[in-house]
């Protein structure tokens, strides 16, 4: 079967950060074409997104509001082994230690602990903040201090969503894999988890395909999204076909994105700008 592998940059991410998920392709497709596993494509991908500090993973992660930056990021292959991390602290590949969760008995682990396996696991200590998220913490409390949050029903079309990033991947055995990384979004409260690391909202993958979502969290959890593209997949649908449907059913107004890679192809949809790249120009409709 002929490898594919498709990578974002996150649901609004700006066009000028389209290089970025150009160079995350390239990574991957390395792998696939010696014959290297889905899995180990995604990962690689990954990581030249967490690395680069334009976007909201890794590297120049968004700061919450007490100033902390907390990770979240997760993996899943065919055989439906999963591994992620949700509040990661101070490591520069949350993707990395979600790979080693993966291969312990455990899917999740969450906050101080997750950081003190990364740490077990030869993750030397990393600030990822820079300047820029830095800026951007100033901006979310200044709008705090004068009162500018909208109502919850509104809130979300003042934020800048360069959030989430993600990848997946068909290697040359047919076998899928998919994964996902952020920092979160602006105006999170400590603690706060998103989609990202949660199994079959932020990301899935089976014999049928894989997926990856971007966009607000809280309601990529309550339509548990990449599930639900999944099973279209599952149930016949081209990956094209899937993400199309998935975009059409959710709440308008609400932004969201979805890559995903079947045995027919590959599919992406998204409410806005995303930065995107696949190794095949080619998608079965």
């Amino acid at each position: 079967m002929r490898p594919l592998l498709l990578a974002h940059c996150g649901a609004g991410s700006d066009p000028r950060v389209q290089d970025a998920a150009e160079a995350a392709a390239l990574a991957g497709s390395g792998i696939l074409r010696k014959g290297g596993r889905a899995l180990d494509a995604v990962i690689a991908a990954i990581v030249v997104l967490e690395d680069d500090p334009r976007l909201n993973a890794g590297t120049g992660s968004r700061m919450r509001v007490d100033g902390r930056i907390q990770m979240d990021a997760g993996l899943m292959d065919g055989s439906l082994e999963a591994g992620a991390v949700a509040g990661v602290e101070s490591v520069r590949n949350p993707i990395l230690v979600a790979r080693d969760v993966l291969t312990s008995p455990h899917v999740l682990l969450a906050g101080p602990d997750a950081t003190a396996f990364a740490r077990s696991k030869g993750h030397p200590p990393y600030d990822p903040a820079t300047p820029e998220s830095r800026a951007r913490l100033e901006e979310s409390l200044r709008k705090i201090r004068e009162g500018h949050l909208p109502r919850y029903a509104r809130k979300w079309k003042s934020m800048d969503f360069h959030g989430t990033v993600g990848a997946v991947a068909r290697d040359r055995r047919g076998r899928f894999a998919a994964g996902t990384s952020t920092g979160g979004t602006a105006f999170m409260m400590p603690g706060r988890v998103g989609d990202t690391p949660i199994v079959g909202a932020g990301f899935y993958a089976g014999a049928a395909g894989a997926v990856s979502t971007t966009g607000i969290g809280e309601e990529i959890m309550k339509w548990v999204l990449a599930k639900r593209v999944y099973d279209q997949m599952a149930s016949g649908r081209t990956p094209h076909r899937a993400v199309d449907r998935a975009l059409a059913d959710f709440p308008r107004g609400v932004s969201v994105g979805v890559i995903a890679v079947g045995s027919r192809g590959w599919g992406e949809a998204c409410d806005g700008p995303m930065a995107f790249a696949s190794t095949s120009p080619r998608r079965t409709l």
